[in-house]
């Protein structure tokens, strides 16, 4: 399965890296998930399963060789239809911040939402339109192969497994590429992103729903293989629909959530700045500031160091706030508390997705626009609904 995954545009936040580094194309960075050696530990010994048990058995021990290697090529196929994704969205100003390769295909990690309904459908639609024409290649090769060698049906099960995933990647709902297109197409018409997410999302628990009626339907009639291509291709795709359903489930909550945030951006909603060199005893902060204030921590230059953070400062009895200095209260500003002052709607809940009750500092470039308190963002009126 395959998705792209947007995130927020922050100008001095780094991707999380939690694989393994692969290096980068067209200054992409890409990583291997640890789930997809998961994968191919189980693909590289059914397709072994499945020569030793042909007519034309490979030499002793060589057949799951050949299965890696066919492993290999998925992943490389893997690899190009993110690429499809990546490239046009740098083709349109998106910055891409990386493309993991996972058991369940891999995903594409964009820095915003795609700005108009055509670029979020050219991106959606870019990696199954590479999937097929890495399909039909195999399969151009299939036939200029000698019938019944072990080349032959490398390739056509390579052929096979790129068509089949730009098939099931074009099926309409989140969080398939197709359910992007819908979402986009939904969002044409409309004029309301949100409400193409919700749609998609909906479309999206169909999908899953299918997969497992039809999993389970070519089970009982044998279709899937041998005993143990049966298995593990019916826990595989059983696996896959659950994943669907979650990413379609999340995918509609993102939409309700984000219908109920303001439409002012961070640089808007953002507390004004109270700056303190380190040392100062936090009575003497608070005497100095307001509600309306938030407290940042400056070293002698007067850079930002640290944000006070709320929770910690709740906790220090009224009476022991002389003892304390400021920094004791304090959270070291990094780069995953660092929001640009333009975000807003979707891209602003995103930022804070991984956070939400955190403090963010906000910036312009690189000057400091206030703090966003992430609890508080959640509070605030709506908006559109609620017109000053």
């Amino acid at each position: 399965m395959d998705g792209f995954r947007a995130s927020p545009a922050t100008p001095v936040r780094a991707a999380r890296r939690t694989g393994i580094p692969l290096g980068r194309l067209f200054g992409v960075p890409v990583q291997l998930s640890g789930s997809w050696l998961i994968l191919a530990a189980l693909l590289t010994g059914a397709y072994g399963q499945v020569l030793d048990m042909g007519p034309q058995a490979p030499p002793a021990g060589s057949a799951y060789a050949i299965g890696f290697g066919f492993v290999v090529c998925l992943a490389l196929s893997v690899l190009l239809h993110e690429l499809g994704h990546a490239l046009i969205s740098l083709r349109y100003g998106i910055k891409v911040r990386g493309i993991t390769l996972e058991m369940l295909g891999g995903f594409t990690e964009m820095e915003r939402e795609p700005p108009r309904p055509v670029v979020e459908l050219f991106v959606s639609l870019a990696g199954p339109l590479v999937s097929l024409l890495v399909g039909l290649a195999a399969a151009a090769t299939a036939a200029a192969l000698p019938e019944g060698t072990l080349a032959q049906g490398f390739a056509v099960r390579l052929a096979f497994s790129n068509v089949l995933v730009a098939a099931f990647n074009a099926l309409p709902g989140l969080p398939l590429d197709g359910g992007r297109a819908l979402q986009a197409a939904v969002w044409a018409v409309t004029k309301d992103p949100l409400l193409g997410r919700r749609v998609a999302g909906w479309a999206g628990r169909l999908v899953a729903v299918a997969t497992v009626v039809a999993v389970v339907l070519l089970y009982t009639e044998g279709r899937l293989g041998t005993p143990f291509a049966a298995v593990l291709g019916g826990a595989f795709t059983l696996f896959v629909a659950i994943t669907m359903w979650v990413g379609a489930s999340q995918a509609i909550g993102s939409a309700r959530l984000a219908a109920q945030m303001p439409e002012a951006d961070a640089g808007a909603i953002a507390l004004p700045i109270l700056a303190v060199v380190a040392g100062t005893p936090l009575d003497e902060a608070l005497r100095l500031g307001s509600d309306r204030s938030a407290l940042v921590v400056v070293d002698g230059s007067g850079a930002i160091t640290a944000l006070v953070d709320s929770t910690l400062l709740g906790a220090v009895p009224i009476e022991r706030r002389g003892q304390v200095a400021v920094e004791q209260v304090s959270r070291p500003v990094d780069a995953d508390h660092v929001l640009a002052a333009g975000l807003r709607g979707v891209d602003l809940m995103h930022a804070v997705r991984d956070d939400p009750a955190g403090d963010y500092l906000v910036v312009t470039g690189e000057d400091v626009s206030g703090v966003l308190r992430g609890a508080d963002l959640f509070s605030l009126p709506d908006n559109r609904r609620n017109p000053p």
